[in-house]
């Protein structure tokens, strides 16, 4: 007497279709950062996966829309990271230098995120204008932004003419830099901006940066 096996049940398909997407988003992730945009394979994506180049396309559409779902992950870590983010216990200076590390230690742990923001501005950032969920997602990050601004400006502490989405920019700025510039600079100049004996110099040294901005006098006219 044979056995008939039992179909999966509902609840058993979901999970096994969510951990084959994460699985194609992991591979498809290491191989567009690796390769680019231009370079990656969807017969290479499925060759390192355990589904095939069919399921790709069955749950992502194909390249262009599979790597629009990398990048929205990718950028999802770090809203994430933002929203989690509880400074409003912390005074105006420790609060924004906490953003300012927070920054800086998720682009030091996710390269992948920094050469897959590279490829993307190669390409005009046209896969990021034509998703709708990265236009809803915003940055948690300038509403925390506005918050610490505005407290440190109702202190004293900070200059009142400061934007934040410059901040934003200047505080992403290093901390992108630093890991997208590492193997350049190092050969020019002799340093790794990722060496981590001076892993904390460069940490502190961006909090400074920041704060000495925000409090600076501005020049009159």
């Amino acid at each position: 007497m044979t056995s008939v096996e039992e179909p999966a049940r509902p609840g058993e398909r979901i999970r096994d279709a969510a951990r084959t997407r994460a699985e194609i988003l992991d591979v498809a992730t290491r191989e567009f950062a690796r390769a680019g945009y231009d370079g990656a394979r969807v017969d290479e994506i499925a060759a390192r996966t355990s589904t095939t180049k069919r399921m790709i396309y069955y749950y992502f559409g194909g390249k262009e829309r599979l790597f629009t779902a990398v990048l929205e992950r990718a950028y999802g870590v770090i809203r994430e990271a933002e929203q989690q983010l509880d400074v409003d216990h912390l005074d105006p200076v420790a609060a924004i230098r906490r953003l300012a590390e927070v920054t800086f230690d998720h682009h030091e742990r996710h390269p992948d995120f920094i050469r897959l923001v590279s490829i993307e501005n190669i390409h005009g950032a046209e896969h990021i204008r034509a998703s709708e969920e990265l236009g809803r997602m915003g940055s948690p990050a300038l509403d925390v932004i506005r918050r610490i601004l505005a407290a440190g400006q109702e202190s004293g502490l900070f200059t009142a003419d400061v934007d934040a989405v410059d901040l934003h920019a200047m505080i992403s700025s290093f901390c992108f830099f630093r890991v997208s510039n590492r193997h350049t600079f190092g050969a020019l100049f002799g340093r790794d901006l990722v060496a981590p004996d001076r892993r904390e110099h460069y940490r502190a040294m961006l909090g400074d940066m920041v704060i000495a901005y925000l409090t600076a006098e501005r020049a009159t006219d």
